[in-house]
């Protein structure tokens, strides 16, 4: 019984690990970079993203969520942040370049649609 409760008590431990995969930047940067395209600012914390628009409100809060695949790697461009969100149905990847203070983001839906622009860092 004892070997039982402590196998049911590890699985719980690691499903709720998997489950809580979070946001912990790491070394990529933390600062507000803007999307002009849809009048969005782009806020990375120490351990959080949001969406806010350009008078400070929010329009998307990662808190939360269900975040699988959380990756910061360096790449031949630069930096590079990747995760999926389950709720939004979305892959987003920045990349911080080493040669300017701007973020590349491309985000890919589960409907098969790609955006990809540039993000002037916000000062």
């Amino acid at each position: 019984m004892k070997k039982i409760l402590l196998i049911l008590l590890i699985l719980t431990a690691a499903t709720v690990m998997v489950h809580s995969e979070g946001i912990e930047l790491g070394d990529f940067p933390i600062g507000k970079w803007l999307d002009a395209n849809w009048d969005a600012v782009w806020e990375f914390e120490t351990n959080n993203i949001r969406i806010l628009s350009t008078d400070g409100s929010v329009h998307y809060d990662f808190d939360g969520k269900t975040i699988k695949d959380w990756k910061v790697r360096p790449g031949t461009k630069g930096l590079v942040l990747s995760f999926y969100c389950k709720e939004t149905g979305k892959k987003y990847e920045f990349t911080k370049p080493l040669t300017n203070l701007n973020l590349l983001m491309k985000i890919d839906t589960d409907t098969g649609n790609s955006y990809s622009v540039e993000l002037p860092l916000e000062k």
